[in-house]
């Protein structure tokens, strides 16, 4: 749709079950979220992974939602030739300030379905992280929720682990 002049570069929406919808905008306590996440991931894991933040996965013909940061198996051309698809993803993280119960309710049976082994959920607004692991056809079978003073390690990198202070600042 870019292509054809439907839609800019710059606007923020996602394609989910075949419709486009258009994004929250993000604010800023997201937005330092998002970068402390970077921060930690990539000086943690290394090259072990490619730490691709708000860029879309392919979960199919008509799904291409854009995750806050996803950790994906390296390539050697950083997906230069398509998009990370569900077996390239080894965690998503949305962060959520306005947007859980979308982000409960939509993108994570959407993940679930396609085959993401790990979602992580930061609830800004509640001060807490929901691990989502083990997907199936309707969700996740285990949900973990933690709050400041716990440690999380995504089930990928099981030698990198955060304090949740950390994440949510």
């Amino acid at each position: 749709m870019a292509q054809a002049g439907i839609l800019s570069e710059d606007d923020r929406v996602e394609l989910i079950d075949g419709e486009i919808l258009k994004m929250t905008p993000i604010g800023s306590r997201h937005a330092t979220c998002v970068r402390r996440l970077n921060r930690l991931f990539s000086m943690a894991a290394g090259a072990r992974v490619i730490v691709d933040v708000q860029n879309p996965i392919r979960l199919g013909e008509h799904s291409e939602p854009q995750p806050d940061l996803a950790l994906l198996r390296p390539r050697p051309d950083f997906y230069g030739s398509s998009h990370p698809g569900p077996q390239d993803v080894l965690l998503v993280v949305e962060v959520a300030e306005t947007s859980a119960t979308y982000d409960r309710e939509v993108k994570l049976p959407l993940y679930a379905r396609a085959g993401i082994p790990e979602v992580w959920l930061i609830d800004l607004s509640e001060e807490r992280i929901e691990i989502h692991r083990h997907p199936l056809p309707r969700g996740y079978q285990q949900v973990q929720h933690l709050r400041r003073g716990e440690r999380l390690a995504p089930d990928a990198l099981p030698d990198v682990s955060f304090a949740v202070e950390g994440i949510l600042g």
